[in-house]
This record gives structure tokens, C-alpha cells and sequence, in this order.
């Protein structure tokens, strides 16, 4: 009979597949106890680390997105490998990935978009906030060309959704070059915008402001740009029922007072506005070659917290339609799915309902894109407790012991390890100085590798 996984000399094997929040905290719960010895491989399709710390987090919140110097003591930790550039499914099938290591742990997110569901949603114009955020993130991913090509003609901009992501794209389209300028955008995003002529931004809610998701700080950080208005209708805020859910949730307090407060502004000659309009549902993108405008019907909210159309309806110019209305995941090949989330049981896959032995599940692809980055540590910590527990109590046995990314090597592939990704780093850093920044972040796959390449051969030379 096979020694369990994690006795005796040899470690515990784990894959953890995607290197955001959510994995990088898996992989810390695991080189950070002492019970069971354990070598954990990080994995990512990218090659950087980091997730939605790098792709999602608006490049002007800076003090956020140093979070990731947090993250990076887990990557330099002896137990720890980081892993980029590897997609699992494509690169290499997620049943040869199982048959190296003893154990496994999705983590890499939901990032597709979700649908409005209207008639015109699909002309020129219309995008997904992901979509957006990939590209002023500077995702490698990311199309350039499509989003380029719709916030170079948006005077008119429609932002749909009123949680963060929504108000993170209404104040980037909003904020001047000046303020922009300091940020680790790429430098093709910093002069699109900068020549961007959006002049009005409204960001559209469904139901009323008591119902929105924003945090009270993303939302008072609207009323301290440089050179944009918010504006807020006093008839969006006059929902009765206001008053008793502000009393039993302070941060829909905080949201109300926030918001009255915008009531009192005026347009200012010469600066964009950014208007917060509730109770307006899409009906209809318009247009016939591209986004015209947003057909919006008035709504009101029933006892049920839902909104609910009243028959009124107007139209708002729109040269670009931003939908920002949740995301959902997408299937692994080899891995079950059910409603953008892969089922599970304290954090163990399911498989027709039974536990798969040495199969885990944690971040949004466990528990839906709720919450924020720190969530994930508290997420990440039961699933890793599920994975320790069935090593004690010899769920897992081990698999080969031949290393994955040795095989990978001798297909072709061209995996990047954390020396590489410090080559990366320092890249990008370097960059950054020519333009008097702290860091510019290289956009392209290409460019990312060619790093890598460079540093090898100046090591070599």
C-alpha cells in the first residue's frame, strides 16, 4: 500500500491553480503550518502573479495595489514555487496535472462578464467593464484595439451597475491626465485617455441608492477629482422606505449622506460630470452602426428589494455603453461547473455529489465574486483545512514523483518561475523611471517574455 501524502520524507504535493489573492492565501496556509510537510506549486495561465491585485484593482488606487507586497513574501517562501504562463487545459490537461501531484486547488476566479440582456447589446460601443478594466490594467489579454477605438470617440458615456467596479470606471473615464499620469498604466492607455473627449459619465442603478454595493469610500472618492462634478437628483434619494434601512445598516448610512451631499453640487463650466442616476433600468442600447444611447425606464423597488418597471421610460445619449452587472466563472476543462461556481463541500470539489479525493475549491470560483480581497484569506484557510484534514486522515495518497514542469519543458513550453517574474518586475520598474513613474506595467505576453529573455542572457553573458 502507498505511504498517505505528506509522511514520512516525502511532501505533500499541491498544485494550487491561479496565482490572485485567493491562491497566493492558499498557498500561505499551507507553507505556513507545520503538521504536514508540503511543497506547493502556484500556478498561473499569466506571467505575472497576482491576479486581480495587478488586472483589477484600478491602477489610481495605489495603496491598494500595494497589496501585492504582502502577497510576494508567500511567493518567496522555500515552500513555495511560482509557476506563470502555464494554462491549465491548454498547456497542459487537467488530468495529467492531477496524476504529478497529490493534490489540487482552483483558484483562478470568475472573470467573465455578465449579460444586460437587452436589444443592442451587441453593437460597437457596448462593452463589459472587464473588458474596460483588462485594458487600463493592462491585462495581456486585453482588446486593445476594440476598447481604444470606443473611448477615443465617448463624449457620452453609460456606466450600468452600481457597485465598485462600476463607480472604478466612471472615475478613471473621468479623472484628467494630470491625475492619471503618476499611475502604472501602460503608456498607450494614458494617452488614450488623456485625448479621450468624455464630457458626461452617468452611472446607471436599477433599484435605489439604498440597494447599491458601492463602499462608502470608493463613493465619497468621486466627490475629490481634479476636475469632475458628481451629480445626484434630490428624486433618487426620496425612496420612503429609506430611512428604516438606513437606521439598520450603517454603511447604507453612510452611503445616503454621501449621496445627499452630491445633491448640493452644480455642473462646473470646462469639467466632465459624472451623474449617479437610480431607479433606471436598460431597455434598449440604440443605435444602428453603433451605441447612440440608452433607452431607461423609471423603476421603483418592491417589498422584496426588487426593482420594478413603472412604464416611464427616456433616453440618454451614450457614444459608449459600459455594462457592470457581476461576473461569472468559466468551466476548466475536466472541471464541474454549476452556476459560475464549482460545487463543493467546505471546500472539497464535488463530483455527482461526492467529494473528489484530492480536489479543492477556493475564491470566487468556490463562493461567487462577493466580497473583498481579504475575504479570500478567511476562504482560502477552510479550504485548506478540508485538504490537511484528509491528508491526516489518509484521503490522499501520492501520485508521481516526477516533476510537471520538468514535462512541460520538454514539450515546449516555456513556464515562468519566480526569477523570471523578478526580471519582470524590474522591467517594468525600469520603465516606470523613464517616464518619472514608480512603475509602468508591460501589457503585451511578448513584451513580459522578452524580459525574461533578456535577463537570462544578461546572466548568461
Amino acid at each position: 500500500m502507498a505511504e498517505p501524502a505528506g509522511t514520512g520524507r516525502r511532501p505533500l504535493r499541491v498544485a494550487v491553480v491561479g496565482a490572485g489573492p485567493a491562491g497566493i492565501y492558499a498557498a500561505e496556509a499551507l507553507a505556513g503550518q507545520d503538521d504536514v510537510p508540503v511543497a506547493v506549486d502556484l500556478v498561473d495561465r499569466l506571467p505575472t502573479p497576482f491576479g486581480l491585485v495587478r488586472h483589477g484593482i484600478a491602477p489610481d488606487h495605489v495603496k491598494m495595489r500595494a497589496l501585492r507586497e504582502t502577497l510576494h513574501h508567500t511567493l518567496d517562501h522555500d515552500r513555495v514555487r511560482f509557476v506563470g504562463n502555464v494554462e491549465i487545459g491548454t498547456d497542459l490537461p487537467l488530468d495529467e496535472l492531477r496524476r504529478h501531484v497529490d493534490a489540487v486547488v482552483y483558484t483562478y476566479g470568475a472573470a467573465g462578464d455578465r449579460r444586460l440582456g437587452v436589444p443592442g447589446e451587441e453593437l460597437p460601443g457596448s462593452l463589459a467593464a472587464t473588458d474596460v478594466v483588462a485594458w487600463y490594467c493592462g491585462h495581456p489579454d486585453a482588446d486593445r484595439a476594440r476598447v481604444e477605438e470606443a473611448v477615443a470617440r465617448a463624449r457620452d458615456v453609460v456606466v450600468v451597475g452600481v457597485g465598485n467596479v462600476a463607480l472604478d470606471v466612471a472615475r478613471v473615464l473621468a479623472r484628467s491626465p494630470a491625475e492619471l499620469d503618476p499611475t502604472e498604466m501602460p503608456q498607450h492607455v494614458l494617452d488614450t485617455l488623456a485625448a479621450a473627449p468624455v464630457e458626461r459619465v452617468t452611472v446607471l442603478g436599477r433599484r435605489g441608492p439604498a440597494q447599491a454595493t458601492f463602499t462608502t469610500q470608493e463613493l465619497r472618492e468621486l466627490g475629490h477629482l481634479a476636475r469632475a462634478t458628481v451629480l445626484v437628483h434630490p428624486r433618487d434619494l426620496a425612496d420612503p422606505g429609506n430611512d428604516a434601512l438606513a437606521a439598520a445598516d450603517r454603511h447604507v448610512a453612510r452611503n445616503l449622506a454621501a449621496l445627499q451631499g452630491f445633491t448640493e453640487n452644480r455642473p462646473v463650466v470646462g469639467w466632465t460630470t459624472v451623474r449617479l442616476q437610480f431607479h433606471a433600468r436598460p431597455v434598449r442600447l440604440l443605435g444602428t452602426d453603433r451605441v447612440t444611447g440608452v433607452e431607461v425606464e423609471r423603476t421603483t423597488v418592491d417589498e422584496d428589494g426588487r426593482a420594478v418597471g413603472t412604464g416611464e421610460t427616456t433616453t440618454i445619449p451614450a457614444d459608449l455603453v459600459v455594462r457592470s452587472v457581476g461576473y461569472r466563472g468559466h468551466p476548466l476543462p475536466g472541471l464541474p461547473l454549476d452556476g459560475g461556481t464549482v460545487p463543493h463541500r467546505a471546500g472539497r470539489v464535488l463530483r455527482d455529489g461526492v467529494p473528489s479525493p484530492g480536489e479543492y475549491v477556493a475564491g470566487w470560483i468556490k463562493r461567487g465574486p462577493t466580497g473583498v480581497v481579504g475575504t479570500n484569506k478567511h476562504d482560502a484557510r477552510e479550504t485548506v483545512a478540508s485538504l490537511l484534514d484528509d491528508a491526516a486522515s489518509r484521503v490522499l495518497v501520492p501520485r508521481g514523483d516526477d516533476d510537471w514542469v520538468d514535462t512541460l519543458l520538454a514539450r515546449g513550453g516555456r513556464p515562468v518561475l519566480l526569477a523570471d517574474w523578478r526580471a519582470i518586475d524590474a522591467a517594468e520598474i525600469a520603465l516606470g523611471a523613464v517616464h518619472g513613474r514608480a512603475r509602468t506595467t508591460l501589457h503585451d505576453r511578448e513584451q513580459l517574455l522578452a524580459a525574461v529573455r533578456a535577463a537570462a542572457a544578461a546572466a548568461e553573458g
